[in-house]
């Protein structure tokens, strides 16, 4: 009904000799690649680092969720175990959790019988690298964070320097169009740019928390075995 009358009006409009201005509408899509070639190709960076950074973010959410998770009891069992002289047991166990807790755990069980020094220096070894495996790829999240904006600024200087030559090359008579392209992608890249900064740098962070809470968890562990092995037969 409405799409009919409009087109009345337009008649109308154009029998009474009345000039008749058309509203067009602008898509999302649309927006982000009417920036020109240079536009385009900043915007599709943009888009594969946004991709990168939303496997990255889930990929290590997943794992570090899965590396928090311990039973409440392991510590209980291998202190029981270890009390008992059950020496097997205990490195059963720990290899069942399948954990950085019990990781860490069975390298200090295995060191067992050496001195405390050497047992907590293989306990922090293990735990180094137990950190590096939770940490993998995060900085590359870090990274796109601090790049993304950069490029989309890229983007934006890339843009206005096309909208100044234009107004350079035709003596001030710069067509609209040729001057709305330049500012397409002036403005454009800035937003997407900054949308991708600020997905990554939100992701990045969460996760860093994420991942000290399992670093403490197996700092807490390492103390509890240490004070078990330094607990009085």
């Amino acid at each position: 009904m409405l799409a009919i009358t409009l087109q009345e009006t337009a008649e109308a409009a154009a029998q009474n000799g009345e000039t008749v201005v058309e509203e067009k509408t602008l898509s999302f899509m649309d927006l982000l690649f009417s920036g020109g070639l240079g536009g385009t190709i900043i915007i599709s960076i943009l888009f594969v680092l946004f991709v990168a950074a939303i496997y990255i973010y889930f990929e290590r959410l997943f794992a570090v969720k899965a590396a928090s998770k311990t039973d409440a009891n392991f510590m209980h069992q291998i202190k029981d175990n270890v009390a008992t002289g059950n020496i097997e047991g205990a490195k059963i166990r720990c290899a069942q959790e399948n954990s950085p807790v019990a990781r860490l755990t069975a390298k200090g069980i295995s060191r067992i019988g050496s001195p405390l020094e050497d047992i907590n220096t293989a306990i922090e070894n293990a735990g180094r690298l137990e950190v590096y495996k939770l940490e993998k790829n995060v900085s590359v999240l870090a990274t796109i964070a601090g790049a993304a904006p950069m490029i989309g600024f890229l983007g934006t200087v890339i843009g206005m320097v096309l909208a100044f030559h234009e107004l350079a090359t035709s003596s001030g008579q710069a067509e609209m169009g040729s001057l709305a392209e330049g500012i397409y992608t002036a403005m454009t890249t800035t937003v997407a740019g900054l949308i991708v900064g600020i997905v990554a740098y939100i992701g990045y962070n969460h996760l860093v928390v994420k991942t000290d809470k399992v670093v403490h968890q197996m700092e807490a562990t390492a103390v509890d075995f240490l004070d078990l092995l330094n607990e009085p037969a």
